[in-house]
């Protein structure tokens, strides 16, 4: 059996820097004299007081983690802290039922941005910033995660970042800590460049701000129910579609390029990738608009460019209803859903990496076909693909089908019909936001779903984000045994 008070430690600290988070959403609301002000700081305290127990009961001299305990942390902290993130949403002015405040705190957290709540336009500001809080500081563990766990934990092909970054680190900063340090410096300076922009293109200080989080993090919550179609701005879809993208890239490469070495952003074979697939996907679309629905060539590059990249980097913000757009269209953007952005960033789906690890092996195979008695050496980004990474990817994307096909039967047993319950699954596990139909879709909303669906896509969320092998390992007998 592992030794649970170095996760319980760890834990401790993540619950209480939730309830420290919470004083920011409090302080807002007291300043507008609206009541949810003693809810978040009830909820804070709460945190604090749980947070701190665990914290003080569980501290050792040793607090270095082994693979089952890494295990055990990411997928405790992942499912434990929306729990806590949900007091809000259930005893403040929305009186959520507990399922619906999981369900927002999922989202939130995990940034995939399915939302439940409607009414947005009037809500109280301390509900609308409490929810970009959760994205904005989601967003900043998935990167971490992305960069020291699951390398480590060697899931889903990670471990060829792991070998990257233990060759790579000290060119980037000396020590581990300063990396860290590094990105989230990186993260909290574009998050204060992009609600500058947000502000400069029309939007009011609040919105800016809670929309800069929600951007970055590829979120996707905003302050309205129309999201930025809201807002109506060729300016300010032009401000998300960048650093949707910018949310979308490695953070490490920012890192880089700070400390002088910008041509890191370009060189690495995910960003030329992503961008390149996405100047192809939105010129098509862009075609298909105007040569056969007869869209202004420029509109229709203003919200193709906007969705697509959207969608692609898993944020979820919607500036028109592309369901609208034809077959063609929606049947794009349901394969895009799965997509996503490049590993190491604030981005879900399977990942750019993986597709191109996909590829190499495509190519490797048909030139094994054509020279079979000739040797090739499988690299990425210049460097050999062992068999443990090309087992892992292959693996990943098996298990990535397999559980958005589980998860849409078991939403179609909950009665939905098929668009919602496939469009539904595949938002879920790749963290996207909204799926495809009139109930779910960018006008849509999750909160006509019955209970039994909100939780499977809760877990849907969860799964998607935690790589799925963070929680199954968990299940296995093999895994407690030792």
């Amino acid at each position: 059996m592992p030794d649970f008070r170095p996760v319980l430690y760890i834990l401790g600290l993540f619950v209480s820097g939730l309830g420290a988070t919470m004083v920011v959403p409090a302080l807002v609301d007291a300043a507008l004299n609206n009541p949810d002000w003693e809810v978040f700081v009830a909820g804070a305290l709460i945190c604090l007081f749980v947070g701190g127990t665990l914290v003080l009961v569980n501290h050792s001299k040793s607090m270095l983690l082994d693979l089952k305990q890494g295990f055990l942390l990411t997928a405790a902290s992942w499912i434990a802290l929306p729990a806590f993130a949900a007091v809000p949403f259930t005893f403040g002015e929305l009186d959520l039922r507990f399922v619906d405040a999981y369900f927002e705190a999922v989202s939130g957290l995990t940034t995939t941005g399915s939302t439940i709540l409607v009414g947005l336009d009037h809500m109280p500001p301390g509900i609308l910033l409490w929810r970009a809080l959760l994205q904005w500081v989601g967003g900043l563990g998935i990167i971490a995660m992305a960069i020291a766990m699951l390398p480590f934990l060697r899931v889903g092909g990670m471990q060829l970042f792991r070998m990257e970054s233990s060759d790579r680190s000290a060119k980037i900063l000396p020590r581990p800590a300063q990396i860290v340090g590094g990105i989230g410096g990186a993260y909290l300076g574009l998050s204060a460049l992009c609600a500058a922009c947000y502000w400069v293109a029309g939007m009011d200080a609040f919105e800016a701000i809670t929309h800069a989080m929600t951007t970055l993090s590829t979120g996707g919550f905003s302050t309205s129910d129309s999201s930025l179609a809201y807002f109506d701005s060729a300016w300010v879809d032009a401000v998300a579609t960048i650093f949707m993208l910018a949310g979308g890239i490695p953070f490490v490469l920012y890192v880089q390029a700070l400390r002088g070495e910008p041509a890191a952003l370009w060189r690495d074979p995910q960003v030329r990738a992503l961008v390149g697939a996405l100047a192809i996907v939105v010129m098509v679309i862009v075609l298909w608009l105007w040569l056969h629905q007869g869209m202004n060539p420029y509109t229709a590059f203003r919200h193709t460019a906007l969705n697509v990249v959207s969608v692609v980097t898993t944020t979820g913000f919607a500036s028109t209803d592309y369901s609208q757009w034809g077959g063609f269209a929606v049947l794009a953007f349901f394969f895009l859903t799965f997509a996503g952005g490049c590993t190491g960033s604030t981005s879900g789906g399977i990942k750019v990496f993986r597709f191109l690890v996909g590829g190499i092996l495509l190519a490797a195979q048909i030139k094994r076909l054509a020279h079979p008695n000739t040797v090739f050496v499988r690299k990425f980004g210049g460097r050999p693909l062992g068999e443990d990474v090309i087992v892992s990817v292959s693996v990943f994307i098996f298990l990535y089908v397999a559980v958005v096909a589980l998860l849409s039967a078991g939403l179609s047993l909950q009665g939905l019909d098929f668009i919602t319950a496939a469009s539904g699954a595949a938002t879920a596990v790749s963290n996207v936001g909204p799926g495809l139909g009139p109930i779910i879709g960018p006008v849509g909303n999750f909160q006509p779903l019955p209970d039994g669906a909100k939780w499977l896509l809760s877990l849907g969320m969860l799964l998607g984000r935690l790589e799925f092998f963070t929680i199954l390992v968990l299940l296995t007998p093999a895994f407690w045994r030792g």
